[in-house]
């Protein structure tokens, strides 16, 4: 599926009484999505390896993509969703990608007034806490030192 863009106009509908059109760009679609995707608990990030390293590039400089990890394929009544994400140790991971799908419909659904036909979930990893570099050095400093078995 293409990644969603920003500039790619779709959905374009006359309004009621023909008092105008309504276009929507895929790229508001899979912001929707994402945003209904991170609401999810379990949901520790979207994207795969690559997508969230530059989304921890552009969290420094104060920029978030919403669409990280989001695809979208929008024709003139419907949308399927493709998403990747990383789920939180030890939530289940076949309810967590069921909790986004369920999610992901409705939010596109009632937001943006069109079919969700499908949401594809994969994950790509799971997240360990006790795994995060992101460490204060508080915490560090009061870890018990750990002496070397020989000598």
């Amino acid at each position: 599926m293409p990644t969603a863009s920003a500039s790619t106009p779709v959905n374009t509908k006359a309004g009621k009484d023909g008092r105008g059109a309504t276009t929507i760009a895929d790229g508001v679609v899979a912001k929707i999505a994402g945003i209904a995707a991170k609401d999810i608990p379990g949901v520790h990030a979207l994207g795969g390896g690559a997508a969230r390293m530059m989304g921890s590039l552009r969290d420094a400089v104060g920029q978030k993509d919403l669409t990280q990890g989001v695809s979208v394929e929008v024709g003139q009544t419907q949308v399927a969703v493709d998403i990747t994400l990383v789920v939180e140790y030890p939530h289940p991971l076949q309810k967590v990608a069921d909790d986004v799908r369920d999610a992901v419909f409705g939010a596109v659904e009632d937001l943006v007034g069109m079919e969700v036909t499908e949401v594809n979930i994969t994950v790509t990893d799971i997240h360990i806490p006790s795994e995060d570099e992101d460490d204060s050095d508080a915490e560090k400093a009061a870890a018990p030192t750990r002496e070397g078995r020989v000598s």
